[in-house]
């Protein structure tokens, strides 16, 4: 009876899923119908658009800063897959000067194996149904925020570093549109990180083609591109013109950075007695206290080049545990290789505007791409500090870290400074030119927000250590900054 009761649920279970994908079977040639997806192999739109810098906004729990991207245009051949999209950006430099015109474009091809650029394909209103076509997809009715859906679930044919594949879900709304398409992606601060697009004030395009006017695409809860659309055109008959870069421009779609100091480790330069410089193309300190190392910019980059900063001043300082990492400041260029410190178990030392936002990212389930912190079982202890200063002390050192005002690049941003050895380590404020160059005009608001502070705080410093490293690279002075201000 037992055994007849376990393959009558099976055949029910079996039975059960077969109507499933045959219900999202009819659904999705419903709305394929419906929006003219029907003998769509490619599609050219074009508009204005803004683009949204994922992990640089001035406050950490503030939106991303918007960059315009005029003259937007994208085209998309969904049989190879690729895309290209192109725009003109008209930006002020982030420290300050005269703006200027700058060409963009992202460019994604058949050999583009990366989800976190794969997925700007098929995140698409026309993309996903295609997708969702070709992968087994599911559906069931859902009402959100009042609204009743058909939602659409499947596997994209793509694994994450974890090894499952990335998922993908898509909200049908009631007149046959795609309304949201949804995925997943792994990030070094937000885990398995939320993509959602919104698609609304849909329009119709010729063959009976209809486009979404507006788009708005969100990464860690905030927009990270808006774009309206002007107008769109079904298989266009110059595609392969559309796709191809002019010649000498590069034709890959990784990110900025990708790779960056996976090679070899960093080296260590000594600048006081139990003060040492790690050196990388992003620089952190290390500072022996008498039971204790503490870390200036423990985790930059990302999860390697944090797991060398450790293992580097564990060497130059041995037989003692870090117990602190001080960060410069929230921006995830300083901050990615924050799970390898958690798993560490060092203590982040931030402004308490900073906490609550890094809590909540490194507190996020992380089974895209399981980094250290997570396979650790460790979680993150963060100490967010009240005031302008904070100050580490024994009886054989002094640290402060002092909070700087005035700056515009990120609330929170702090200094470190060893007031014995009268060494002082920054990051982000300015990048000081070469020695002997032209006096910049207008003047890099971050070198006078710095030295403002400096003054302000009565500091007494002969040596400063640029996160960055300077060109030369070197330590510099407060002389040297007056100099290229032409102090």
């Amino acid at each position: 009876m037992r055994k007849a009761l376990v393959v009558a649920l099976a055949l029910a279970v079996t039975v059960g899923q077969a109507i499933a994908a045959e219900d999202a079977k009819t659904v999705i040639g419903n709305v394929s119908k419906a929006m003219g997806v029907e003998g769509l192999n490619s599609i050219h739109y074009y508009g204005v658009a803004e683009n949204g810098n994922l992990g640089q906004n001035n406050n950490a729990n503030q939106p991303w800063p918007m960059a315009a991207a005029n003259d937007y245009v994208r085209v998309i051949d969904f049989t190879q897959p690729a895309s290209r999209a192109t725009w003109m950006t008209y930006a002020i430099p982030v420290t300050g000067g005269v703006a200027a015109l700058t060409p963009g474009q992202q460019n994604i091809t058949p050999q583009t194996t990366a989800w976190a650029q794969q997925l700007e394909i098929w995140i698409t209103p026309w993309g996903f149904l295609k997708a969702a076509a070709a992968n087994n997809a599911s559906v069931r009715s859902e009402t959100v925020g009042g609204k009743r859906y058909q939602v659409v679930k499947f596997d994209a044919p793509v694994k994450s570093p974890g090894g499952q594949p990335y998922k993908m879900v898509g909200y049908i709304n009631s007149q046959n549109l795609v309304e949201k398409v949804q995925t997943w992606v792994e990030n070094p601060i937000f885990g398995d990180m939320l993509v959602e697009a919104e698609y609304t004030n849909y329009r119709d395009g010729a063959d009976g083609l209809k486009f979404p006017a507006q788009i708005i695409q969100k990464r860690g809860g905030w927009p990270t591109f808006t774009a309206y659309i002007l107008g769109a055109h079904a298989n266009p008959a110059n595609l392969q013109q559309l796709l191809t870069p002019p010649a000498g421009e590069r034709a890959g779609g990784g990110p900025p950075g990708e790779g960056a100091q996976r090679a070899a480790g960093p080296t260590s330069e000594k600048l006081a007695d139990g003060v040492y410089r790690i050196n990388g193309a992003y620089n952190s300190l290390a500072v022996e206290f008498a039971d204790y190392i503490l870390l200036f910019e423990p985790g930059p980059q990302n999860e390697t080049r944090a797991l060398a900063v450790i293992a580097e001043a564990k060497r130059v300082i041995p037989n003692k545990p870090i117990r602190y990492g001080v960060i410069s400041h929230h921006h995830f260029d300083h901050t990615s290789g924050l799970p390898a410190v958690v798993a560490e178990g060092i203590t982040i030392v931030t402004p308490e505007v900073n906490r609550d936002f890094l809590m909540k990212a490194l507190s996020a389930p992380r089974t895209l791409a399981p980094d250290s912190m997570s396979k650790s079982g460790k979680k993150p202890v963060i100490e967010g500090f009240k005031g302008d200063k904070r100050v580490f002390q024994d009886a054989t050192r002094t640290f402060e870290v002092h909070v700087i005002k005035g700056l515009p690049h990120a609330d929170g941003i702090v200094i470190g400074y060893l007031p014995k050895e009268k060494i002082l380590v920054y990051a982000d404020m300015f990048n000081l030119p070469p020695p002997n160059s032209p006096v910049p005009n207008p003047p890099v608001t971050g070198t006078i927000v710095f030295l403002e502070n400096l003054q302000r705080l009565n500091l007494d410093v002969d040596r400063i250590l640029s996160i960055h490293s300077l060109n030369p690279d070197r330590l510099t002075s407060v002389a040297d900054i007056k100099a290229s201000l032409g102090r």
